[in-house]
């Protein structure tokens, strides 16, 4: 009987240092900034003429960013992107939003990259405020020509910008519900909703959110499960379109498939022609 009982009283301690672990290093389990920091290369190398940007937030940080114009533009893109990496890691990106005949706007958050500072959730959406400012004010391009990008982790910063802004188009791209729903899918143990020190709940950002939806999402997604980008398209509003991508979350991105890329540049070309 003592056995078990000094046992048991192991076990809790165990489940309560392990959920304590998990309170004080979610910033770690969340952003992943040093994970490629350098630039590895520039839109230049794909043959792209961009101008390279600074901004300052309101609290003082500095973020670095490009802007690549496309001839004629027929919108412009604010990308977000996720939690890992840097705007060099992402070029095929606006390779495909140059042929589509989009200019685009990249940046990245605190901590990531050029930028200066340490990457928070209030920090990132004060970041996405100030690449709005530039994109509307700086590049005075109007909000309905605007097309919010968001991929992974940049999906609910995205959204969250859409819930107060009006831009033309939303496109969530391999992105989650929440971080507390992502948390109780990795841990289904741990009381994860009350430890949780992020929301980034992209889910309740869209339900406020009134310009046209596009959602992308693969089934074969191994770290944001197929569902939630399921439940992220059946709570948009229309016009929406959801497209089924193919590999993992790492691997199936949207510039990879052509008919990926064409189908969002149809849905995006219609949904700022029904203006």
């Amino acid at each position: 009987m003592r056995m078990l009982l000094s046992l048991a009283i192991m076990a809790a301690l165990i489940y309560v240092v392990f959920a304590a672990l998990i309170f004080f290093v979610q910033p770690k389990l969340v952003y992943y900034p040093e994970i490629g920091r350098g630039i590895t290369e520039t839109p230049h190398h794909s043959g792209l003429v961009y101008e390279s940007v600074e901004l300052e937030t309101a609290d003082g940080e500095r973020l670095h960013g490009w802007f690549v114009p496309a001839p004629a533009a027929k919108a412009t893109i604010l990308f977000f992107h996720g939690n890992a990496g840097n705007i060099s890691h992402r070029i095929g990106y606006l390779s495909m939003f140059y042929r589509l005949g989009y200019n685009t706007f990249i940046f990245d958050y605190r901590g990531y990259g050029e930028s200066s500072g340490k990457p928070t959730e209030q920090g990132t959406y004060r970041d996405a405020v100030a690449a709005w400012q530039y994109v509307t004010e700086k590049k005075a391009i109007p909000s309905a020509d605007i097309v919010l990008f968001g991929e992974s982790l940049g999906g609910a910063i995205a959204s969250w910008l859409a819930a107060r802004e009006i831009p033309g188009v939303l496109v969530l791209a391999s992105a989650f519900t929440s971080v507390p729903d992502m948390g109780a899918q990795l841990y289904p143990y741990l009381p994860i909703r009350r430890l949780s020190r992020f929301e980034y709940n992209t889910l309740g950002h869209l339900k406020d959110v009134t310009c046209p939806v596009f959602v992308a999402h693969s089934p074969e997604d191994e770290i944001v499960p197929f569902k939630q980008g399921q439940k992220l398209y059946e709570t948009a509003r229309t016009p929406k379109q959801f497209v089924e991508l193919q590999g993992g979350h790492n691997e199936g991105f949207i510039y990879t498939r052509e008919e990926w890329a064409n189908a969002l540049g149809k849905f995006i070309d219609a949904s700022l022609g029904r203006r």
